[in-house]
This record gives C-alpha cells, sequence and structure tokens, in this order.
C-alpha cells in the first residue's frame, strides 16, 4: 500500500487529548480497510502564520499514514467535517522515516543559553543624545561661557 503523511492543523480551543481522539478516529477508519498509522508525532500548540477562522494558534499533529487512495479520501473527507480541524495537508512519500520530524528535534534544542557574543562595540546603536558630548560642550554655552569670563575680568 502508498504511504503518506498528513499533518492537520486543530482549533486551539480544543484540548491534546481531543485532538489524540480525532487521531484515534483516523486509526479507525484505516484499520477497517488494512491500513494503519505507522507514525503519529503531535507538535504542541503552535502560534499560525496567519488566521484561519479567527484562529492565531492551532494543535499540530503529524501522521504517518499506512493505506490505499480511496480509504484516504474517506479519511480527508471525514477531516474535512470536523469543526475542529482548521486545515489538512497529506503528501505521498517513499517511505516514513522513524526518527524524530525536524519540528520535534528543533523543540528539543536548548535555545535559551547563548554563548559570549564578544564586548559591544563602542559608540553603535547609540542616539544622537547619547552621553559621549554632555550638555556644556555644545558650542553655544562655550562661547557664553567664555563671554561671561571675559565680563567678570
Amino acid at each position: 500500500m502508498p504511504l503518506y503523511e498528513t499533518v492537520l492543523i486543530a482549533r486551539n480551543d480544543i484540548n491534546q487529548q481531543q485532538v489524540e481522539a480525532v487521531a484515534e478516529v483516523i486509526k479507525g477508519i484505516l484499520e477497517a480497510d488494512g491500513g494503519s498509522i505507522k507514525k503519529q508525532e503531535y507538535w504542541g500548540l503552535r502560534s499560525l502564520a496567519y488566521r484561519i477562522k479567527k484562529n492565531r494558534k492551532g494543535h499540530y499533529l503529524l501522521l504517518g499514514l499506512d493505506a490505499k487512495p480511496e480509504t484516504l479520501r474517506e479519511v480527508e473527507r471525514q477531516l474535512s467535517l470536523n469543526e475542529d480541524i482548521l486545515r489538512v495537508l497529506t503528501l505521498r512519500v517513499e517511505e516514513i522515516d522513524e526518527n524524530p520530524s525536524p519540528v520535534l528535534s528543533r523543540k528539543g534544542d536548548d535555545r535559551g543559553e547563548r554563548g559570549f557574543r564578544g564586548p559591544k562595540p563602542a559608540g553603535r546603536f547609540e542616539s544622537g543624545r547619547s552621553s559621549r558630548r554632555s550638555y556644556d560642550d555644545r558650542e553655544e554655552y562655550r562661547a557664553r561661557d567664555e563671554n561671561v569670563e571675559a565680563a567678570a575680568e
């Protein structure tokens, strides 16, 4: 049977158990026709690139499917009827990779700790009103102070 990868996005107001229940419904449809789910990854609640049906976030789920094309059409039809599912994308693949997907492997990286980046360059990222010149260094104040000193003598 052909192999497929399906990514579905569910609404953000349902919980993880309800998303996994959708996967169980898919599993039931597939097993009734001799197919199976080879891989299942829950990617978590993630921000969407743009709003979909007034949702800014969604639960992502990746499924590796072994199914007949007719069965896959029925699975996609059932997912399109489900109000909790925002989007579905299914691709045919040559093989289902058993390793964690790049989304999960990137999620595990320790991104919080960054190394020393070196000293901050002097004078960079400062506005025109920086501390390089004090208030009294301006030319008009120096001229006025010189006139006051000359008048005082």
